[in-house]
């Protein structure tokens, strides 16, 4: 087992003196695709959000590549290399697919996003090299034929892809997929799986939470399980469905839905 990339150390959040996490411990190991898992209302989403710095916990400490992560903001989090996605795609709307990913890409230091976008001419001379590193994103996704597309108008599923190739332009040391399987076909279901095998392959490290314990098995060398905002388990998918804590919480309901 690698050395932990994220550490997670009795984290505590309250919305109006109900808990929605607490007392919440758990490690990701550098290099690994780790599930997240756990019934609706078991804090999952709490947590994602206090570890991308889209909340501030109420106690407790998030530790990403040894660096406190305690009251910095959603974007200075992501510059150190820790980007999440959302349970409905989000894009830059109005903007073309390609230009979506080299956002992602550009490294701005401390030149404003508005700055940036505005002195296009400019731009398009420095970003030649990593328009050629977006095409092949763009390829690798299968969008290439998309690129000059604004945004707003592709598929829900297209959207999901464009999400994906934006994290690889983006070359992130950590992931968080919030429900990346959420409403999406067979056929996207599938081309997801082999996307994050390959941020796998890179020597990323992801956490996927999802429903879908198929794609979670299939996917997840470790799994994290949570129940009324506690981490009541952590280990190999196969380990768990002898936990009778687990099968009573959540592998013993029904899983129609995946």
């Amino acid at each position: 087992m690698s050395a932990p990339l994220l550490e997670i150390e009795n984290l505590t959040k309250s919305f109006g003196g109900i808990h929605a996490v607490r007392q919440c411990t758990f490690s990701v190991p550098e290099g690994q695709v780790v599930g997240l898992i756990g019934p609706n209302g078991a804090g999952k989403s709490t947590v994602v959000d206090l570890v991308s710095g889209f909340g501030r916990p109420d106690s407790g400490s998030i530790r990403f590549a040894g660096q406190s992560l305690a009251g910095k903001r959603p974007d200075v989090i992501s510059r150190l290399g820790l980007i999440r996605t959302f349970q409905t795609p989000r894009e830059w709307r109005n903007l073309t697919v390609m230009d979506n990913v080299l956002l992602a890409r550009r490294r701005f230091g401390s030149e404003s996003l508005w700055r940036s976008m505005t002195r296009a001419r400019r731009l398009r001379r420095e970003e030649e090299p990593d328009r050629a590193a977006v095409r092949a994103i763009l390829e690798r996704f299968q969008l290439m034929d998309l690129r000059n597309e604004f945004a707003v108008r592709l598929s829900g599923g297209q959207k999901r892809l464009l999400e994906f190739a934006r994290i690889a332009a983006a070359e992130p040391h950590l992931i968080i997929l919030d429900e990346p399987m959420g409403g999406v076909n067979p056929v996207l279901g599938a081309r997801i799986g082999e996307a994050v095998g390959q941020f796998a392959q890179e020597g990323r490290t992801v956490i996927v939470v999802e429903h879908n314990l198929p794609f979670i098995e299939k996917t997840c060398g470790q799994v994290v399980v949570m129940d009324l905002g506690e981490v009541i388990a952590q280990g190999p998918f196969s380990g768990l469905r002898d936990n009778p804590r687990v099968v009573e919480a959540y592998l013993g309901m029904d899983q129609s839905h995946g």
